[in-house]
Parts: structure tokens; sequence; C-alpha cells
């Protein structure tokens, strides 16, 4: 089973909540709205998605829904092929959930982005491929320097607690102390949950693609960390199910 979580955007706090979940069994997918929804809807103003307009209900199709196919790079398109590779996606792999997992699916009409639950690896690690956050507000020597970057680099996380959009925000930095983006919001909560001096988190420089990839997709990067028998990612209630029914194949466990 392949889940990935939609998360929106509230365009005037810029607070992230996840809103649903899309789930695929090799043969169906499945979207369900989240407990995250909900406090979207109380505290800010969300609307439901257009094509699913019922909170309480379990949407199943054998095709990807258009929410999700729309936000992928098609292709037939001549520059599909830099695509890929921009996403670092290996050859004949670049199936449907693989590429909205590692693209993000963001779009500059609308407040959505999607991001995979993680599964532990082959040597039962945390394992996340992420694109650097937040380059747009960083200034022109952070560009510079990330031009600069080299594959299997490491990078630190600094907590910028007096940010006052979100005092949990984690800054990407150079060894040599240079801002060069932000780690997503929605893995900072299980990254604080994984980290300690025993066994501190790893984040790597994985790819720096060329100034002719979208700005979202300059810097990519990902994270490794033990993955503790307790640990279970997206554990938080917003993640979960509305429908305290739905079948337990599509249920965090």
């Amino acid at each position: 089973m392949k889940t990935l979580f939609l998360a929106w955007q509230d365009p005037t706090t810029r607070a992230w909540l996840p809103v649903g979940r899309l789930t695929f069994d090799g043969k169906m997918y499945t979207f369900a709205y989240t407990q995250g929804a909900k406090e979207a809807q109380d505290k800010y103003d969300f609307n439901l998605v257009y094509s699913f307009p019922n909170l309480n209900k379990v949407y199943t199709s054998t095709e990807l829904f258009p929410l999700f196919y729309n936000r992928m790079m098609q292709s037939s398109r001549p520059d599909y092929k830099d695509y890929i590779q921009w996403l670092n996606i290996p050859k004949n792999e670049d199936d449907p959930i693989a590429i909205l997992s590692r693209s993000g699916g963001r779009k500059v009409t609308d407040h959505y982005e999607v991001f995979p639950c993680p599964e532990p690896d082959e040597n039962g690690l945390y394992y996340i491929h992420f694109f650097a956050h937040g380059l747009r507000h960083l200034p022109p020597s952070a560009t510079e320097r990330i031009n600069q970057l080299q594959n299997q680099e490491i990078l630190y996380l600094a907590n910028e607690f007096q940010n006052p959009y979100d005092n949990r925000a984690l800054l990407l930095c150079t060894e040599d102390h240079h801002i060069v983006g932000y780690c997503p919001r929605y893995i900072v909560d299980d990254v604080f949950k994984l980290n300690n001096h025993k066994k501190p988190i790893k984040v790597r420089v994985e790819r720096v693609n060329p100034v002719s990839a979208p700005l979202q997709l300059r810097l990519l990067c990902n994270i490794t960390a033990d993955w503790d028998d307790d640990f279970r990612p997206f554990s938080s209630q917003e993640y979960q199910p509305i429908l305290a029914d739905i079948p337990a194949e599509y249920a965090t466990t």
C-alpha cells in the first residue's frame, strides 16, 4: 500500500494542514479526508475539493483522480525527460505515485501540496526525499551557495523559533553557515521526534538542478534516521481519517 497525503495552506496565515489521504494498492486509488480538513474548516477558510464534495465519504477509482493527475507533467511533453531527471527518479520507475511523492505536486494556481508517508528502507531506516522550501524568500547569495553544493553534502537543521509564521520552522544550513532553504513543514514534527543526541538524523544533498528547473525543484535533499520500534510517521490526530469505519487497510497504523 502506497500512501500520499494532501496538504492545504491557508493563504492568509500560511499555516499548513493535512486535509486528505490518497492510497494505492496496485489496482485501486482511494481518497478520504482527514481530521485536518475539519480543523482547516474550523480555523481557516478551507473549502472542500470540488471533485470530493463529501467530507464523510471514501472515494475510490481505478484511475488516478484528476486532482492528482493534473499535478504531474505528462510524458508527452518534450521536457518530460528533464523533469524526471530533476526529480532523480530511476529509469522506468516514473509511476504516478513516485512522481507525486518526489515533486510535491505544487501548482501556482492553488494552495495544495502532496507528500508521501515514509516507510522503513531495506536497512530499517527512516528515509524520505524532499525539495527545499522557501527559496523565493532567500537572498540571491543563497542561490549562489546552492549552485556550489555537492551531491551527498551534509546539511544542518536549525530551529527558527522566532519565525512569526511558525516557531518550529527548520532552516537548512551548510557547514559554512549559509541558509539554503527550509525543511518542509509536513516532516518537521517527525524530525523532532526522530532526532536525539545519541541517534541524530542526517540531511544530505541529493541533487542540485540547473537554473532551467523551477525554483521549487532546485534543491533535492533526503533525510535518514533510525526508525525506532515505537515510531509511527504522521501519527497525530490531523492525519487520521474522519470516518471511524474506514477500511482497516487504509488506516494509519
